[in-house]
């Protein structure tokens, strides 16, 4: 999966983005106190957590109600949803933007539960992602990245519009150590210019 980031911002610039976002069959919303348990369960795989940089693993309850906890603080350049299916209602992974450090460009990353692999799931959430983020934020430029044993995710980012960028190491803390990855970005200019073309004009 995309390595996701844990970005945290200054509280005084907190923002309320327009919810739900709805794509072909799944929904971007705000994680509950009742998706404690699909959370922890999809979560707490190994698997999932060696391809991101921040999840730990085991993933407990604790780490989940962190994470909804801070899902409720939308912040300039900063949101994390959770990826529903829309035929259930029901949690299916975690799709976030974040700045990483004061400055610094603006990271998209994601995780599905492993059940809900390989169907074009990830590839929906990312989208609908990327639209919320530049159009809703002021944002220029936008970088994902993934393990570079992960294609599926490096698919997932190609169909999304990102362009490859380069390689570097990162930190996996699931992974318990440093792991090549592959950086992707995509220019708002590219963005607006599938956006276009996708509606035909």
């Amino acid at each position: 999966m995309v390595v996701e980031s844990d970005g945290l911002l200054d509280e005084s610039s907190l923002i309320a983005a327009p919810l739900p976002q709805e794509a072909v069959r799944v929904r971007l919303d705000l994680p509950r106190a009742d998706d404690l348990a699909d959370l922890v369960y999809l979560a707490n795989n190994k698997t999932v957590a060696a391809n991101l940089a921040t999840m730990p693993h085991p993933f407990s309850a604790h780490d989940g109600r962190a994470m909804i906890s801070k899902a409720g603080l939308h912040r300039a350049n900063n949101a994390i949803f959770a990826v529903r299916l829309k035929s259930t209602g029901r949690i299916i992974g975690i799709a976030r933007y974040a700045v990483m450090e004061a400055g610094g460009p603006v990271h998209v990353g994601y995780w599905l539960g492993e059940p809900f692999w390989g169907q074009g799931l990830a590839t929906e959430a990312v989208h609908t992602l990327v639209d919320h983020a530049f159009t809703h934020h002021e944002i220029t430029e936008l970088q994902g990245s993934c393990r570079v044993t992960n294609p599926a995710s490096r698919r997932v980012l190609i169909k999304s519009g990102f362009q490859y960028r380069d390689q570097a190491m990162i930190r996996s803390v699931g992974a318990g150590g440093s792991v090549p990855i592959e950086r992707y970005t995509l220019e708002r200019g590219v963005w607006k210019s599938l956006k276009g073309w996708g509606q035909g004009q």
